[in-house]
């Protein structure tokens, strides 16, 4: 297993420990699941960089990473919800794309055709771990400020989830319109 490939499993990893921290109401909790929620995102910008920077990019990797993704940004936001952070009209938005956008990338592999993760889709996922961290920054310094922002920008997350999702099923739509 190449270096990128380790690093999406690394992040993989720091979805449980997310979970605890969530889960028990120790002081600066938020503090420190904002930290592990830095350092996944951080491993999944460099799992990029240095699998196309060497040439590294497999099969595995591009299935891997951006569900290691998906399972990050959910796993904190259904948290989020559970302490009051998000509204799970948001995160049904969110998971529900994500499933169809899963589902759809299953389909163009049964079909062996690969389909990488699009702009808009980047943009996305940016938006929504920035969203996250000020809310987790927010909540850690009591901030009703910093929350507003947090919440704006969870909102715009949300609109850019439906755009790109929309999006993906366009650019893709001959993937489950062709009849058999």
């Amino acid at each position: 297993m190449n270096l990128p490939n380790k690093l999406t499993m690394f992040r993989i990893i720091l979805i449980p420990v997310l979970v605890l921290l969530f889960m028990f109401d120790i002081s600066n909790r938020y503090a420190l699941a904002c930290i592990v929620f830095i350092i996944a995102s951080i491993t999944d910008a460099l799992d990029g960089y240095i699998a196309r920077r060497d040439n590294l990019v497999t099969d595995f990797g591009k299935f891997m990473d951006p569900l290691a993704d998906k399972l990050l940004v959910i796993s904190v936001l259904i948290c989020m919800i559970e302490v009051g952070l998000v509204q799970g009209w948001m995160v049904i938005i969110i998971v529900a794309r994500e499933l169809t956008v899963s589902i759809l990338r299953a389909i163009a592999a049964a079909d062996g055709k690969v389909i990488a993760a699009g702009g808009s889709g980047k943009i996305k996922t940016a938006t929504q771990m920035i969203s996250i961290i000020v809310l987790l920054i927010g909540a850690q310094i009591g901030s009703a400020m910093m929350l507003k922002a947090g919440f704006i920008l969870i909102l715009i997350s949300t609109l850019l989830t439906l755009y790109s999702g929309w999006e993906y099923l366009y650019k893709n739509k001959s993937l489950f319109m062709e009849s058999k």
